[in-house]
Order: C-alpha cells, then sequence, then structure tokens
C-alpha cells in the first residue's frame, strides 16, 4: 500500500515537501519532490532529521505549524457513556 501523504509545502521553485505515513508500519517521515528542472527526485526523509537540520526554512516552519494545530484547545471530550477521556483530563495547561 503506498504512503499516504499530506502537502506541507509548495516551494515558488516547484519544490514540495509532504508529511507522509507508512499504512503498514506507522513509520512517519518528510517526503521531498524536487522540482523538474532539479531532475525531480524523491527522497523520504526521517522528521528527526529533518528537523535537526534547523527550522528557518518554510518547510520545516510548516511542519512546526501543522504539530501545533495537534495540541490547540480542543472541547471536552466524553465517551458515549458520558465519562471524560484520558486525553480530556491530562490535556489542561499545568
Amino acid at each position: 500500500m503506498p504512503a499516504q501523504i499530506r502537502e506541507l509545502y509548495s516551494s515558488p521553485n516547484g519544490d514540495r515537501w509532504y508529511l507522509a505515513r507508512e499504512p503498514e508500519t506507522g513509520r512517519l517521515f518528510v517526503r521531498h519532490k524536487a522540482n523538474v528542472p532539479s531532475g525531480g527526485q524523491v527522497s523520504d526523509i526521517d522528521i528527526g532529521t529533518f528537523l535537526s537540520g534547523g527550522c528557518a526554512h518554510p518547510e520545516h516552519q510548516a511542519l512546526l505549524q501543522l504539530i501545533g494545530t495537534l495540541v490547540e484547545h480542543q472541547p471536552r471530550r466524553t465517551t458515549p457513556w458520558g465519562r471524560r477521556t484520558w486525553l480530556s483530563r491530562h490535556s489542561r495547561s499545568h
């Protein structure tokens, strides 16, 4: 099964970066598709390696912004039985 992808950033020169996941293993990585004049090569980069190269570029900022959306304020969640979930009990700021 092919990797599931979500576009992170498309540069003015045509390069594209995606957050990708292999469904079989759950492995997450960044997929870079170079623009056609550069050869159009595709490379998969471990997320840690991708971010360890610095975060000054727009593609890095896009990934960090996406990660940040995962911890934005969420409404209180309850189970179908009316009980609060672990996430809703432990997601408050300390």
